[in-house]
């Protein structure tokens, strides 16, 4: 079973940044022919797709609120995928979640993705 553990969120202030990591252990197999996927969701609010990377990392792709803000980025021999965020509104509120899918293309959907982590909070203040 692959297993997915989120670190680096916290509290800053607007206007600054934070970098996200996201480290899978598990079945090397089913990692590296997956796609990389970040979510965020705030309090009474659906989760919302911010980022994905292909399984090479030649493709990256954005929501349009965090688009020219946030950048995603994946390191296959750590296993790992992050990101940073910069600029950040106190908007950008959130748990956010690291997830890995099976889908090629621009996946979005919550739907589409197989595995995910625990979730890690970030809280950008005004």
């Amino acid at each position: 079973q692959v297993q997915l553990v989120e670190s680096g969120g916290g509290l800053v202030q607007a206007g600054g940044s934070l970098r996200l990591s996201c480290a899978a252990s598990g079945p090397t197999t089913s990692r590296n022919s997956m796609g990389w996927g970040w979510f965020r969701q705030a309090p009474g609010k659906e989760r919302e797709f911010v980022g994905g990377i292909s399984k090479t990392g030649g493709n990256t792709y954005y929501g349009d609120s965090v688009k020219g803000r946030f950048t995603i980025s994946r390191d296959n021999a750590k296993n790992s995928v992050y990101l940073q965020m910069n600029i950040l509104k106190p908007e950008d509120t959130a748990v956010y979640y690291c997830a890995l899918t099976h889908y090629f293309g621009r996946p979005q959907e919550p739907t589409q993705y197989t595995y995910w982590g625990q979730g890690t909070q970030v809280t950008v203040s005004s």
